[in-house]
């Protein structure tokens, strides 16, 4: 009950503290909280410098007017520019606006009566559609980036001028994911190619007759040699390993997941390697600590595994060799005596009850929680792909549900490319605007080169 009453009426800082907040915890003194916060300011700081840079900008004159162009102290008139003025910044929002263009193609005619010649036509997505590319592209990220329901869209859409109904937006947007669909399905075998592969699922409503059914988003990440992250979706309408195997089935690698049995249709007997996640173990002891208090050194030893990790970031030494070394040295040491808590803390405690269920979830996981020290390459938690699931959490608040199971494979592709863009740090509206009429002619054997960071690299190319 008083785990219950936490997860239903308690803060979010009171349901879960995050690891990155028990760390900073640790250091105490006032002096130490005043360089965290100037450390905080400075990155802000930067941040914003960034933006500001990226922010379109406009000149705006503002010149003396003419009954005040004489010296208040002489009353002469002739005065001259002192330097460049004064400068104020001022940031300024400018409505977006849609536009009906009208494309009129010039027809030439020979004086012989038989030959014509007309100007190419505009390019489109879809012959004959009313719909250009950039609109194409506001009604996906508006769905998939910023988690608005096409109704509340088509409401939008119609104060700028533009006549619109949600069963429009419906097909523009499955259109969309039709005409994206060899990108998307090119970017999860991409993932599925990766040494190191995350993945987690979501539960997602289905519309049916006078109810609705509970379907699947799957994601599978990873993150390659650039640094780069690549983010997959994959929808189905149930939760069995048919979903991970049709994905990752036939490969091999690292496959970083939490203990859901689903993933060992692509792990056992010779598929990838398993890797755990110390976040559900350590989720779990917190859920038990309201009960049994005892939970609180299973907790410390796994913040002290991290604290492991934070040094390797400090030191900047992530997924080197010198990574696996710090592991070795300091992780091992913890988690043999973890591994000693849990064997003796395990028969004094109910198998069913919340600590001990804790503790049967951490040993029956142990193999796969302690591969990470073995190889730098392996994260500590799944924690990546659980994020990569929130702006789904959002949209499915928003939206409610998917209509039917194709729409939930439209939602998963366009979903695929547009977090990839966000998490590259690209603007998901530009990319599919130039996408959108570039991969129906592009040639099927260098699809890769569309996919967000081959397109972010190539375009930071073109510039330079």
């Amino acid at each position: 009950m008083a785990a219950l009453e936490r997860h239903v009426f308690g803060r979010k800082t009171e349901r879960m503290p995050t690891v990155a907040a028990e760390l900073r915890g640790e250091v105490v003194g006032e002096e130490s909280k005043a360089e965290r916060d100037e450390a905080a300011k400075v990155k802000r700081r930067e941040r914003a410098a960034r933006k500001a840079e990226q922010c379109p900008t406009r000149e705006i004159r503002h010149d003396v007017p003419t009954q005040e162009r004489r010296c208040p102290a002489c009353g002469s008139e002739e005065l001259k520019a002192l330097g460049k003025g004064r400068t104020t910044e001022v940031y300024e929002y400018l409505p977006a606006r849609f536009e009906r263009q009208v494309h009129v193609r010039e027809v030439l005619a020979c004086q012989c009566g038989q030959g014509v010649v007309t100007a190419p036509a505009p390019a489109k997505v879809v012959d004959k559609g009313e719909y250009g590319p950039g609109f194409l592209a506001h009604v996906v990220t508006s769905k998939c980036a910023d988690a608005m329901p096409l109704h509340r869209l088509a409401q939008r859409i119609e104060r700028g001028g533009v006549p619109m109904s949600r069963s429009t937006l419906t097909d523009l947007f499955h259109l969309s994911a039709s005409v994206l669909l060899p990108l998307s399905s090119h970017l999860l075998q991409c993932i599925a190619s990766a040494e190191v592969v995350w993945a987690d699922e979501t539960p997602l409503r289905v519309l049916d007759v006078k109810k609705t059914r509970l379907g699947y988003l799957w994601t599978f990440l990873t993150q390659n040699q650039k640094g780069e992250w690549l983010i997959g979706y994959r929808f189905s309408m149930g939760r069995a390993g048919k979903t991970p195997r049709d994905v990752l089935g036939g490969t091999t690698g690292a496959l970083v997941v939490d203990g859901y049995t689903g993933y060992n249709a692509v792990t056992l007997p010779d598929g990838r390697t398993r890797v755990g996640c110390w976040a559900h173990v350590r989720r779990r002891f917190f859920d038990a600590l309201a009960t049994t208090p005892e939970a609180r050194e299973a907790l410390d030893f796994i913040l002290a595994l991290y604290r492991v990790e934070a040094q390797a970031r400090e030191a900047d030494v992530v997924r080197t060799a010198a990574h696996r070394e710090l592991r070795q040295l300091h992780s091992a040491p913890i988690l043999a005596s973890l591994r000693a808590w849990l064997e003796d803390q395990a028969p004094r405690h109910p198998p069913k009850g919340p600590l001990g269920g804790a503790i049967s979830y951490a040993l029956k996981q142990w193999e796969a929680l302690s591969r990470f020290v073995s190889d730098e390459r392996l994260p500590l938690d799944n924690n990546r792909s659980e994020g990569a699931l929130r702006k789904v959490a959002l949209g499915r608040k928003n939206f409610l549900f998917v209509g039917h199971e194709a729409a939930g494979e439209s939602l998963a592709g366009l979903y695929a490319l547009v977090a990839t863009c966000e998490v590259n740090d690209i603007n998901p509206e530009e990319y599919l605007a130039d996408v959108l009429l570039r991969v129906q002619t592009h040639p099927q054997s260098r699809i890769g080169e569309l996919l967000p960071h081959e397109w972010k690299r190539l375009r930071t190319a073109d510039s330079s």
